[in-house]
């Protein structure tokens, strides 16, 4: 069985990377430091209504649909009122019947995670749209590439505009308007013109992406230290995405035992600053099955545990932290406009 192409800390570190290298591409930059950036005067999670100084988590589970174990956690999790925000890799074998699910939920804020790529070594997944019509995006096997590099050197932006269209077309022909969107291994964040497809999308449907806000100068800071071309023309072009946007962005960490991860976890959480942050992990029921398709598989499985954690939901109530989700901030955001 082919590894995991990336584990969770190299994926978070990459789709970043990504995403501040597409916006670097977009706006045809130079190399030299910006000015420095004005002060930002409010989150997003103040511009929103929550109250000033609150850390907001917006828990995200990434990867449903992929298997019969993903869509068995999230339905956990969602049944129990734990985590309501989920997104759907529509191209996958049992995202329809997860959609179909997810209808009859009055609560659940599902969107999708618009995937153009299949990492697994045998449990892969073709486009939504007719292969014929997306040459690039598809390999010798039928099947979408393992690797983002792949889909870059392969496929036009114009080809990944197509499919992701397609698979929001899909799922609102199922009869669910996806309340928000992502990028599967941060794909879409892996060219200038993949972004712009991205947020065109996003904003031409009305469906938030999850873009981060760049007029902090501490998070620019932050980033520029860790090599990423941060200068005031990206600051700039995020400032027009019009939708909303996060404070902060980061993932669950892999861990050696449940209790270390746990450790780490609620460590990470309480480090943030206040504002939107959102975190995503990616659950799942420990089965045989799941064993048999990624070598994550225990980390999924410790997570589709965490939340559940007494330990974590005293932490979530002693720190004060405000747990939402993409529906309450649209709602917010349309109510503030």
């Amino acid at each position: 069985m082919k590894k995991q192409l990336l584990n969770r800390k190299q994926f978070t570190a990459l789709f970043l990377s990504l995403l501040f290298l597409a916006v670097f591409s977009l706006a045809a930059l130079s190399q030299a430091d910006p000015p420095a950036t004005a002060i930002k005067t409010k989150t997003w999670a103040e511009k929103l209504g929550f109250p000033k100084g609150k850390t907001v988590l917006l828990l995200h589970m990434d990867d449903i649909g992929m298997c019969p174990e993903a869509n068995a956690a999230a339905e956990h999790y969602i049944n129990n009122k734990e985590i309501m925000s989920a997104a759907v890799m529509m191209p996958c074998p049992n995202a329809t019947s997860f959609i179909e699910w997810a209808k009859g939920q009055p609560i659940p804020d599902i969107g999708l995670h618009l995937t153009l790529t299949s990492e697994w070594e045998s449990y892969r997944w073709p486009s939504v749209t007719d292969p014929s019509k997306v040459p690039g995006l598809i390999d010798p096997a039928g099947k979408f590439w393992h690797e983002v590099p792949d889909v870059i050197e392969h496929a036009s932006a114009a080809e990944a505009e197509t499919e992701i269209r397609a698979q929001i077309e899909k799922c609102i022909a199922l009869g669910y308007r996806p309340t928000h969107i992502d990028t599967h291994m941060g794909t879409l964040y892996g060219t200038a013109e993949y972004a712009t497809a991205f947020f065109k999308v996003a904003q031409e449907y009305n469906i938030p992406a999850n873009a981060l806000d760049l007029s902090d100068p501490e998070l620019v800071k932050k980033f520029r230290a860790q090599g990423y071309p941060m200068n005031q023309k990206i600051i700039d072009l995020a400032a027009g995405y019009r939708l909303p946007k996060l404070d902060n962005f980061t993932s669950v960490g892999s861990g050696p035992t449940y209790e270390k991860k746990r450790a780490d976890f609620l460590a990470m959480v309480k480090a943030l600053k206040p504002g939107l942050t959102e975190i995503i992990f990616h659950p799942s029921v420990e089965t045989e099955n799941l064993k048999t398709i990624t070598n994550s598989w225990q980390q999924r499985v410790w997570e589709a545990q965490l939340f559940s954690d007494p330990i974590v939901h005293q932490f979530f109530h002693d720190e004060g932290i405000i747990i939402t989700n993409w529906k309450e901030i649209m709602k917010r955001f349309d109510k503030n406009k």
